[in-house]
């Protein structure tokens, strides 16, 4: 490359950085590079560490130290100076050397927060943004700010520096906590397909498997997206797992749907919650991935993690394909595949019920999610739907019932018999699913008895007489008088770990009678869900669909409330009468405020009403719960 060439490049590149610039200005940002000086003006440093010479992206190479160096270039590292200066002839050289020989000095650069800043070396990194080169060697020195847990940049690159000292890689970044520990958990396991004499599995990782990753994510649009590529390939991991090699005609169209899954999560996207059932000439889901119904019996699958025999849950799941059985006669078959593991197993069902031809598969477990997410855009011909009230997908459909609603009616029912005052709570998670109804049954029990306290014992598990038995024991000894428990029957033996019951100790040991039952209807829901499958119209999926959540309650007879008229006090009965007909015409909310926490805080002001999304990621109790 002779000099004439070098300062063509020149050229050109100014123009970009004009061009940068005044895109930068017109969005009321300075248009030149940031400088690291100014960022740490108001930010406390803790210690300095020298990394020595570490391979450096590109990419993360952001700014100058100083700020009187930042303004010879655009944001984009590009020149801006006139071509006849002391810059420009330096900026030509050495865009000679790299064409002819090579750039081979490393640069002298400090990292803060995992972005790089230039000491020595400006026009370098100039010239090699410019040819769009990836990496280049630097002198780093690492600027640790003081440890914030409040600020989430700051918190998140104290996660980055232990994964940072393990693995040595900077090329990868979240934008949210927890995302380096969740990476970490994937490649202490992962082993490359093939391995050489100097095999170091994060450098293969980093060259083999992500990069690779990042090339295709960014030729389908990604970089447009407000998420970071790592937060991308986490999701991509999540679903699909760790790969061991980059097939790039897969990755391709995997990444083409689950990207607009990502637009979806990470634009904060409306989502259309349906809380009744809608009846519409279209049907029900028409608007969504409604799909052909042709004149042939409705192949309809369920999927779930225990048996009936072991769950209560999956009973009342079975109890729902019984009915849709019975209803609908020879216009619908039905069949279940029962005990599926709650890992990445469980795809491997899905697959093969979708190759077996099933129109509509309802996941009956939230922990099939992800799994559920793949078998969707892997058979856009079948349509899968995933009981589930914390998820929102364009390809999957969610659905769940609002039984914290029956919940609080039990704990109007349990406050007015308890003679104690103490209430006792047999809970299986602490999961927003889960809390959400300790704290629904306990507002109810304190709507009719002020003094009236809730304790709770959680399982550590879902479905476990034993330990559930042993819990309502040890709370009955603890002074509890009432206890709730699981929310409907299995058709195994019936004991009295069920529903909320008072529980007195007699001659013969404890006793126990029924008082009111919070109940799961999922005949009622399959049944209209499928009503309207069957009379909506296929659309295909497009970008265009709105992601729609079914979250029903009583109005619509999913969950159902019942309680014994022998035990609960007459005028008791006519406020749970009342009160079903109010929650049921949407006249009255449980979580209406004022809700304080434990700790006295102020959850839901006076007069106003808990959102769905502070119902459904619920993770405090409220001061009427120890």
């Amino acid at each position: 490359m002779d000099r004439s060439g070098a300062e063509n490049h020149y050229a050109i590149a100014r123009k970009l950085g004009q061009k940068e610039y005044s895109r930068s200005v017109s969005r009321g940002m300075t248009g030149y590079l940031p400088a690291l000086d100014g960022i740490l003006k108001n930010i406390d440093i803790v210690y300095e560490i020298d990394l020595g010479v570490v391979e450096i992206p590109l990419k993360k190479i952001v700014g100058t130290y100083t700020n009187a160096r930042s303004r010879s270039f655009a944001v984009n590292f590009m020149p801006l100076l006139t071509p006849r200066t002391e810059f420009a002839s330096k900026w030509t050289s050495l865009c000679e050397a790299h064409l002819n020989e090579g750039i081979r000095d490393p640069i002298k650069v400090y990292e803060y927060l995992n972005w790089f800043y230039v000491v020595e070396g400006n026009k370098r990194v100039s010239v090699l943004k410019y040819f769009d080169a990836y990496s280049f060697q630097g002198r780093v020195l690492r600027l640790v700010p003081k440890r914030d847990e409040t600020d989430d940049n700051i918190s998140i690159y104290y996660e980055f520096l232990d994964f940072y000292k393990i693995t040595n890689i900077n090329a990868i970044w979240f934008s949210k906590r927890n995302s380096f520990n969740k990476l970490l958990g994937y490649l202490e396991n992962f082993e490359p397909k093939d391995k050489f004499i100097d095999y170091n599995k994060y450098k293969y990782f980093t060259n083999s498997i992500y990069l690779p990753f990042r090339k295709i994510y960014h030729e389908l649009g990604g970089q447009e997206l407000p998420i970071t590529t790592g937060d991308a390939f986490l999701e991509y991991i999540t679903v699909y797992g760790m790969p061991r090699e980059i097939d790039e005609d897969r990755v391709r169209a995997r990444l083409s749907s689950l990207i607009i899954e990502l637009d979806q999560m990470s634009s904060n996207k409306p989502v259309d919650i349906q809380t009744v059932p809608m009846e519409t000439d279209e049907g029900l889901i028409s608007t969504l991935t409604a799909f052909v119904m042709p004149k042939k019996t409705l192949k309809v699958a369920f999927v779930y993690a225990k048996d009936t025999k072991t769950s209560s849950w999956t009973y009342a799941q079975e109890m729902g394909r019984i009915h849709v059985s019975k209803v609908f006669g020879d216009m619908i078959s039905t069949s279940y595949v029962d005990n599926v593991p709650e890992t990445a197993e469980a795809y491997d069902v899905l697959k093969k019920l979708a190759k077996d031809g099933n129109d509509v598969v309802f996941v009956t477990s939230p922990a099939f999610i992800n799994s559920t997410l793949k078998a969707a855009m892997s058979f856009p011909g079948t349509k899968f739907l995933n009981c589930s009230e914390t998820h929102s997908y364009k390809h999957v459909n969610t659905y769940f019932g609002r039984i914290y609603e029956p919940r609080f009616l039990a704990g109007i029912a349990a406050g007015a018999v308890t003679k104690t005052n103490l209430l006792g709570y047999v809970g299986t998670l602490p999961v927003p699913g889960v809390i959400n109804g300790i704290n629904s049954f306990a507002l109810g029990a304190r709507m009719v008895n002020p003094d009236a306290r809730v304790r709770v014992t959680f399982l550590n598990r879902w479905d476990d007489a034993r330990e559930a038995e042993a819990a309502s024991d040890s709370l009955v000894s603890q002074g509890c008088d009432v206890i709730s428990h699981h929310d409907t029957l299995s058709d195994r033996e019936v004991t009295s770990e069920y529903g909320v019951y008072a529980a007195a100790i007699g001659e013969k040991g404890r006793i126990n009678e029924h008082i009111a039952a919070p109940v799961w209807n999922w005949g009622v829901f399959y049944e209209k869900m499928l009503h309207n499958l069957m009379k909506s119209s296929w659309k295909p999926f497009g970008t265009g669909q709105k992601v729609i959540n079914f979250w029903w309650g009583m109005d619509s007879g999913i969950v159902d409330f019942f309680y014994s008229r022998r035990l609960v006090p007459q005028e008791t009965q006519k406020l749970l009468d009342f009160m079903v007909k109010m929650i049921s015409n949407g006249l009255y909310h449980p979580f209406t405020g004022p809700i304080y926490g434990q700790d006295g805080t102020l959850m839901v002001r006076k007069g106003e009403v808990a959102t769905r999304e502070q119902i459904i990621n619920m993770d405090w109790f409220v001061d009427v719960v120890e």
